[in-house]
Formats: structure tokens, sequence, C-alpha cells
């Protein structure tokens, strides 16, 4: 098995980063039986969040600090860099006790106060584009990290919002050589939230790939009909292992080219 990716490899466009995990953290078990899977095929970068978005009130807001502490956990036992989101400056000094790398998220994609607070910090912010955001309204957002002080960024197109309603959001792949004309950092791709539905996920991630993306965000769950959200576009582990090696296999095919 190759040697573990580091924080540093994430900004280095020679090598392709996994990102995977289940959408929010659930309980103890949950997390390090997912830990330890990514950890088998080499990846050493899980998401999980402990603090929620969700359109509605009612819906799972998520475990907050506990949850964190379960991925600090997860960490402690499999050595796995932590990528969790803030969502907002309030518990911003809690998260980063915790989390490798920060994640916004699509609604805060335009919080410019977030933004800035995270361009203060010396640590790793990757920034899903908002479901309604231009890239030049991206890029921007951007610039706000990187005008604190902070260049150490990762751009994610999650899809934005179209007519289109036979998927949850419309994956732009545009956006993957747009945006890698237009910024210096790295340009990932979550196939998750605009598949909406776990056999969309591998296709689009496939595209991704095809259109340069330097890594994908994939949310993967130990049993997806029981997770608490987004239940029907996580991956379980056995099809996340098929798109990991399907992945690999066009990267290698187009390293030939």
């Amino acid at each position: 098995m190759a040697p573990d990716l580091t924080i540093e490899d994430l900004f280095s466009k020679e090598k392709f980063i996994f990102i995977a995990g289940p959408c929010a953290v659930e309980s103890e078990e949950q997390v390090i039986e997912t830990a330890r899977f990514l950890k088998t095929l080499g990846i050493n970068f899980m998401r999980g969040g402990a603090y929620k978005p969700r359109t509605s009130p009612k819906s799972f807001q998520g475990l907050k600090e506990e949850g964190l502490k379960i991925l600090a956990m997860a960490k402690e036992e499999t050595g796995i860099n932590i990528v969790t989101e803030v969502m907002d400056s309030d518990n911003l000094t809690t998260v980063t006790k915790y989390a490798d790398i920060l994640q916004i998220g699509s609604r805060n994609c335009q919080n410019f106060s977030l933004l800035r607070r995270v361009g203060e910090l010396n640590r790793p912010v990757l920034i899903k584009r908002g479901f309604g955001n231009t890239i030049d309204e991206f890029v921007q957002a951007s610039e706000y990290i990187s005008g604190a002080g902070n260049s150490q960024i990762i751009m994610v197109e999650r899809g934005i919002r179209t007519f289109e309603n036979a998927t949850r959001f419309t994956l732009d792949i545009s956006a993957v050589p747009v945006l890698k004309e237009r910024v210096p950092y790295p340009v990932y791709v979550d196939p998750s939230h605009p598949a909406g539905l776990a056999r969309y996920v591998e296709p689009l991630s496939l595209a991704a790939v095809g259109a340069g993306a330097d890594g994908l965000m994939i949310e993967v769950h130990p049993e997806p009909q029981e997770a608490l959200s987004d239940s029907k576009q996580q991956l379980n582990f056995k099809q996340f292992e098929l798109l990991y090696k399907r992945v690999n296999i066009l990267r290698e095919t187009m390293s030939k080219f």
C-alpha cells in the first residue's frame, strides 16, 4: 500500500485525493468503522458532519461537540485526517480544536464574515460552491479567505440549482476546467449532493475525473438505509470500493495519453 497522504498532499496537483465518510456523525461505532474501512483503501481523509445545517429545523441537526469528540476518537485510533463543517463564527473555535481541514458548506459560501475568520487561521479550508452562486461569485468567495491571509484553499463544485429536477442538483462539470484556469487552488468535486441517489454517484465521479478534478468528496456510510441524513445518496462500503477502483482505472488510462 502507498504511504498515507498528508495535509500537504491536498495541495499537490500531482496527487488525486479522496475525501469520504458519512454525511453526519451519528455514533462512535459508525464513525470508527468508516475510518477503519477508508484506511484499508489507503484513504487518509474522512468527512463527517457534527454540526448540520438542514433545510428543515425538524431534521437531525447533528451531535455538535459530541460529534467532534467522536471524530477525534477515530483519528486517534486510525490516524485519519478529519474534515468537518464550520457553521458560523460562534462554533469556529470549537471546530478548530478537532478538525484538520475546515469545511465551508454551500449555504455559507457567501457568509463573508465567516470566510474572513477562517482566512485568519493557519488551517486548510475546503469551500463548497453555493448552489445559487456563479463561478465568478465562487472565486470571489475564495478571495475573502486568501485576502485575510490563508491560501490553503480547496474549492469544491457540488452542484447548482437549475430547472432540472431529475437529480437533487445539477453538477456543473464545466466548473472544473474553468476554475482550474481561474484559481491556483485544487478543484474537487462532490458528486453525492448533485446525484441525490447513490446510483448516480459513480457516473458523476467518473465525469469529474474526466474533466480534470483534483479530488472527490463522497458520502459513505456503513448502512446508508439507516442514516439520519442524506440516506439515499450515501454509498455503502461495497459501492464505494467499486467506485474507488474504477476511478483509479480511469485515471491510470488517462495518464497514458
